[in-house]
């Protein structure tokens, strides 16, 4: 990638003016009259407009799309999937300028960040055009008989895709990656906040040579009308939903009716445990990742700092430092390295949970306040002597505010990490391999970084456990999330 080009309002304008504003549909936009506003968070105010389509009919619209692109689509042969999704992987780096720009106006984040999700959101398409190639199948004599053991993997069908608005690339590929490698054709309903990045994603992937009706993008602000309509046709087989878990409880609801394949990947409430032998620079390197990045909105963010007592000030003082010094401003300056949040919704949360926290007992450290400005700004946020009966322990913040607890031994961090509806994800900061091994198995947690503050890769299964969800995203599983086992009974 060359250096990052300035995000002037020259740059601005010529972006918004080569992106799509309406629904994709059997390889069409649409069109029509574009009345949906898109809010930019750094100001508050209109970014451009999109159409705002009917969610009944252009949804079933798009279902029939895919639907009569599925059994071409499938028999497709693997190599030609494969070499699809590479193109695709190819031209997401090639406009690599105009999606990041698109995800940093839409959502705020810096403008660092988005083209770091570009990499990362490409990679998914990289990934899975390798796995397209080593689809799982076996055969084998049966023990008992002269015959054989058959079984063959095969799409499961036309698939319902509804993404988030924090990463508005990398939620998509990682759906659509694998459900194009299986076979799988797809109707994808991003965020309403942020569907410009989409919209874009699907011109690229109609470059790089995806057939007609085999992906399809619904923009509306009728999220629960589009689902329940396309949830009751038999014709879809499969939803993959990443989001919360009060909204992921519905959509389990509603696919009981046809008893779909589903992919649920629902709330976080990550821990970061700070263990005695932790090496402080490195747990703090970590924290600011964990809890920063992406504006604190992302579902793997630290929710809850528990440290152990012999090492929480040392942490706490060179932790409160670095927070400090992070610049909060406009996702287009260079300068900034925190953005707005997403709307009003956002900072009100923030300012709420804080608020809880500071009524029981805890203390401000730096920060606390909102920005200056129009837009959805908060002020990066310590808190100390946060007691375990805060909020703050049981509810998702979404925002960049970090609640420290200090605990008196490693069992009583374990026990404040597990007490939990949710089980994403957690971190653990040691040096000593027995004090590692003795938390990283026993922490109820479907991802564990350990002296890392992310750890999402497309290679690596991603999901949780609890009432974080319900299957995997990338790695070999996330291709087997699309995918149906036959066995056939052969003989000898």
């Amino acid at each position: 990638m060359s250096e990052t080009p300035a995000l002037t309002p020259a740059r601005i304008a010529a972006v918004l003016e080569r992106t799509p504003r309406s629904s994709f549909v059997g390889g069409r936009f649409l069109g029509g009259t574009a009345a949906l506003d898109i809010i930019d968070p750094a100001t508050g105010a209109p970014l451009t407009q999109v159409v705002d389509a009917d969610a009944e009919a252009v949804g079933l619209s798009a279902l029939d799309a895919a639907a009569d692109a599925q059994d071409a689509w499938a028999a497709t042969l693997p190599r030609e999937r494969s070499e699809i999704l590479r193109r695709a992987y190819e031209l997401c780096h090639e406009r690599a300028d105009d999606l990041a720009a698109l995800m940093t106006l839409e959502m705020g984040k810096p403008l660092a960040e988005a083209y770091g999700e570009v990499t990362y959101g490409a990679e998914f398409l990289r990934w899975f055009s390798e796995e397209t190639v080593r689809q799982p199948g076996r055969f084998r004599h049966a023990p008992s008989a002269h015959e054989g053991v058959l079984t063959v993997a095969r799409p499961v069908g036309p698939t319902l895709l509804i993404t988030p608005w924090n990463f508005p690339l990398s939620m998509g590929t990682r759906k659509i990656g694998p459900a194009l490698a299986a076979g799988c054709t797809v109707v994808l309903k991003p965020a309403q906040a942020t569907p410009l990045t989409s919209l874009a994603f699907m011109a690229i992937l109609a470059e790089a040579g995806v057939p007609d009706g085999v992906v399809n993008c619904v923009v509306t602000s009728e999220a629960k009308e589009f689902s329940a309509a396309l949830m009751a046709d038999p014709r879809l087989r499969k939803v993959s939903f990443t989001g919360s878990t009060p909204v992921g409880r519905t959509l389990l609801a509603q696919a009981s009716e046809h008893v779909l394949r589903t992919s649920m990947e629902l709330g976080g409430n990550a821990p970061f445990l700070v263990l005695p032998s932790a090496d402080i620079e490195t747990a703090v390197d970590a924290a600011m990742l964990a809890k920063f990045r992406n504006n604190g909105e992302a579902c793997t963010a630290a929710n809850r700092f528990y440290l152990h007592y012999s090492i929480a000030e040392e942490f706490t003082a060179r932790f409160v430092e670095r927070t400090s010094q992070l610049v909060l401003g406009p996702g287009a300056d260079p300068a900034t390295t925190l953005g707005p949040l997403l709307d009003e919704a956002g900072v009100a949360k923030v300012q709420e949970l804080q608020a809880d926290a500071v009524e029981r007992g805890a203390r401000v450290f730096t920060g606390g306040g909102r920005g200056t400005g129009d837009g959805f700004f908060y002020e990066a946020t310590v808190l100390a002597d946060v007691p375990l009966s805060a909020r703050v322990h049981r509810e998702e913040i979404f925002g960049p505010l970090a609640p420290l607890t200090v605990l008196d031994d490693i069992e009583e961090m374990i026990r404040a990490a597990n007490d939990s509806e949710f089980g994403l994800m957690a971190y653990v900061m040691a040096e000593d391999l027995g004090e590692i091994t003795q938390v990283t198995g026993r922490l109820e947690s479907g991802m564990i970084a350990v002296n890392r503050g992310v750890a999402s890769d497309p290679s690596a299964p991603f999901g949780g456990v609890k009432e974080s969800g319900l299957g995997r995203e990338g790695s070999h599983e996330g291709i087997a999330e699309y995918l149906e086992t036959t066995y056939v009974r052969l003989p000898l």
